[in-house]
């Protein structure tokens, strides 16, 4: 990767250059050879790739690589291209953006990181709720994050529905052969829940592998699509436990990545026939805007059947300090999700939805005291080194509550893309005492059915 640059907004840049083909471009050698022709550089196809996966070292190799199924190309650093780029854009429609750096959610506010330690500012309220609860769950908090709970299920699918609280009601879906993107960190391949469970992945982040080294992606991951029954006594904390899970490592075990590597992930996604993407990452907006370039990228998508969700971000520190959506959540056709805690009470530091005409908070999901998967070993990210569960805080955990009830939606009424996401915010449970700025259209939803009435034997 090019070296880094900060502007004075301290939005991150590599040198790079992303450009969007004009819409109705034709894919292929002729998009490819437009490019080239328009640019006066030497672009290749990420299907000169195997799987459509491509290292550093191949797009230093040449001038940039066009992502065949989202139709962006990726450009190099080149004074040649910068001297067309009026032309590009002016004469051929074309779109090109500076390719920026972007970070697992958590790693956006120096304060976020409190929150990825524990669990302790939302005990009191989990513990509130479970004592009401007929089942007999129990909750230990420790200062690094990582509690034991016995056999139930965890607050946050209790409030969707994802487990019914009233027994009129069940949810037998489990986003059987849905395909669902994981685009984050990676995934511990070795962590017991998920022995036997089939996983495509692939890796962005050159000279790293997919396993997941810092933890985030495997924590994401079990709650989208973690196991029904964990082993041992612990808690049902997945929601689409029979979905086709597929990783795309677009961050590094650092925890940072790039435009470039996201959206090729994005592309690797579509590929597949992922009908969902999930994305809990992020880069700071400093001011008005969002990226066009992700934006048609996930209209496009959308119109094709394919939902994007990503997390809304956690730069703020509610209630005197409340920040925009990021990056890029902030596009209207990704759907931005924002974190409430047991209570219904919106995270603090959860970002807001502060332009009218873009950049909402959609929905939102269970983002604090949230217990899911995590990676051994791993960085002290998520806790102490040899613990393979535990809980963390964040938009990064809300967004895949969305995507996975995503997938049971697709399963329960075959709906994909702009129906989908329709399905989801209509039956979304409005949150009133907060303004819809922060909580959209309210809290996500799992699909349910109405129990049949209990018959007893008529007498003789």
């Amino acid at each position: 990767m090019s070296k880094v640059k900060k502007d004075e907004n301290q939005v991150e840049y590599t040198g790079r250059y992303l450009v969007l083909m004009p819409e109705n471009t034709d894919t292929g050698v002729s998009a490819l050879g437009t490019l080239n022709s328009i640019s006066g550089l030497n672009l290749k196809s990420s299907t000169e790739f195997e799987n459509e996966v491509f290292t550093t070292k191949d797009l230093d190799s040449c001038d940039g690589i066009l992502l065949e199924n989202i139709g962006v190309a990726i450009v190099n650093k080149n004074p040649n291209f910068e001297v067309g780029i009026g032309t590009m854009t002016e004469d051929h429609n074309m779109i090109v953006e500076k390719e920026r750096v972007v970070y697992a959610i958590d790693k956006l506010n120096p304060e976020a990181k409190n929150y990825m330690h524990g669990y302790r500012d939302a005990v009191n309220v989990l513990s509130e709720m479970l004592l009401g609860d007929a089942e007999t769950d129990t909750i230990m908090a420790e200062d690094e994050g990582i509690n034991a709970a016995a056999v139930g299920a965890t607050w946050g699918l209790k409030a969707t529905k994802v487990v019914p609280s009233s027994l009129l009601f069940s949810n037998p879906y489990s986003g059987v052969n849905v395909k669902v993107a994981i685009l984050d960190t990676g995934f511990d391949f070795n962590h017991p829940d998920f022995v036997g469970r089939p996983i495509v992945q692939r890796s962005f982040i050159p000279g790293e592998a997919t396993q997941d080294l810092h933890g985030h992606g495997t924590h994401c991951t079990g709650t989208a699509c973690g196991p029904i029954n964990p082993p041992g006594n612990f808690e049902r904390y997945g929601i689409a436990h029979k979905a086709n899970i597929y990783i795309g490592k677009v961050l590094s075990n650092a925890g940072s990545g790039t435009d470039g590597q996201i959206l090729a992930g994005i592309n690797w996604a579509q590929g597949q026939g992922c009908k969902v993407i999930s994305m809990s990452l992020g880069g700071r907006v400093t001011g008005a805007g969002f990226s066009a370039i992700y934006e048609n990228t996930a209209l496009n998508l959308l119109n094709r059947g394919t939902l994007i969700v990503a997390a809304a971000g956690n730069d703020s520190n509610r209630p005197g300090q409340i920040n925009p959506v990021s990056h890029p959540a902030n596009c209207p056709s990704i759907m931005a999700v924002g974190a409430v805690d047991a209570q219904m009470n919106v995270a603090r530091f959860s970002n807001g939805g502060l332009f009218l005409a873009y950049g909402a908070v959609d929905i939102v999901g269970p983002g604090v005291g949230v217990f899911s998967s995590v990676s051994t070993p791993h960085s002290p990210n998520m806790g102490p080194v040899g613990i393979q569960r535990g809980n963390a805080n964040g938009t990064s955990m809300a967004a895949p509550h969305v995507a996975g009830i995503a997938a049971l939606w697709i399963e329960a009424s075959s709906l994909t893309g702009r129906a989908l996401w329709s399905k989801l915010l209509s039956t979304a449970k409005p949150l009133p005492q907060h303004p819809t700025r922060d909580v959209g259209a309210g809290l996500v939803q799992a699909p349910n059915k109405r129990r049949l009435p209990v018959r007893w034997p008529a007498p003789f």
